[in-house]
């Protein structure tokens, strides 16, 4: 049977995919940021997964004001990189597990949780920057993909319970699919940060790590912190960590963290990124 064998927190900055596709990775503004990812690169290359599913928010390519999905599962053959009006990232297409995809989302939907199921769309800087991160610049991406997009742009957003509840959701379908697959689940997003009005550029080093530590322990603290903290501790956009807690919560109650990283700044906001394997 599949089998999730990992989960992946990691902050989606478009500044990274820039960094990337322009060659400035090892400079010495990037070079610490991406120094944090060297240890999961490597790992990655000698252990890859079949599939990850990739949660993370579409920042007005797929959707916008008139469709507003708060859970919407990519069920599809592939994915081009979207045009988020600089033209299309020079990325490779993103190859879907339309299988997997089609049976987790039936089982989400007989599970109570109301999917949208897209069956052709562009994805953009928030699915495509973590696999920059995490595999580089191939001339494929060496693991095939099911996107998981979460509404965290136009309220409401799902609550930091609902998502854990997802990511519990999730591991019961991956664990009823007959297919041998390794799959790893990452979430991603955030960490604090603010892009207008008066708290622009703000960033909560004390807090973000605080929530690291959450995703650490056996608890499930993380999954009851309200929305309002999120706004008043990591600004606008770090509601973006609620697709974390998908991650976590599939990932069952014991954890054991691979690795773990975080910096300030890249452009106005911090970034984040824990490895984490199941330890029941």
């Amino acid at each position: 049977m599949a089998k999730i064998v990992a989960g992946v927190g990691s902050s989606h900055v478009p500044l990274l995919g820039v960094a990337v596709d322009q060659g400035k990775w090892q400079d010495d503004y990037f070079g610490p940021i991406f120094q944090g990812y060297e240890w999961t690169r490597q790992w990655e290359k000698e252990s890859p997964p079949d599939v990850v599913i990739l949660v993370y928010n579409d920042h007005a390519s797929a959707f916008d004001a008139n469709i507003i999905p708060t859970f919407a599962i990519g069920c599809g053959e592939r994915y081009k990189p979207a045009d988020e009006g600089w033209g299309p990232r020079p990325v490779p297409d993103v190859e879907g597990h339309a299988d997997l995809a089609w049976h987790i989302a039936q089982s989400l939907i007989l599970d109570d949780f109301d999917m949208t199921i897209i069956n052709e769309m562009d994805v953009d800087h928030g699915l495509t920057v973590p696999l920059s991160m995490m595999f580089g610049q191939p001339d494929k991406w060496p693991v095939k993909v099911v996107p998981l997009a979460v509404n965290v742009v136009t309220y409401p957003v799902p609550s930091g319970n609902r998502c854990w509840a997802l990511g519990e959701a999730i591991a019961r379908a991956v664990e009823s699919f007959p297919e041998d697959l390794k799959v790893q689940i990452w979430g991603t997003g955030g960490m604090s940060h603010q892009l207008q009005g008066p708290r622009a550029g703000l960033l909560n080093r004390e807090w973000d790590n605080k929530f690291l530590d959450l995703l650490e322990s056996d608890t499930d603290a993380a999954r009851h912190i309200p929305h309002i903290e999120y706004l008043r501790e990591t600004g606008s956009e770090g509601i973006e960590m609620v697709m974390w807690l998908i991650m976590r919560g599939a990932l069952g109650k014991r954890v054991k963290r691979l690795n773990r990283h975080y910096h300030i700044p890249c452009s106005n906001t911090a970034i984040g990124h824990i490895v984490l394997e199941p330890a029941d």
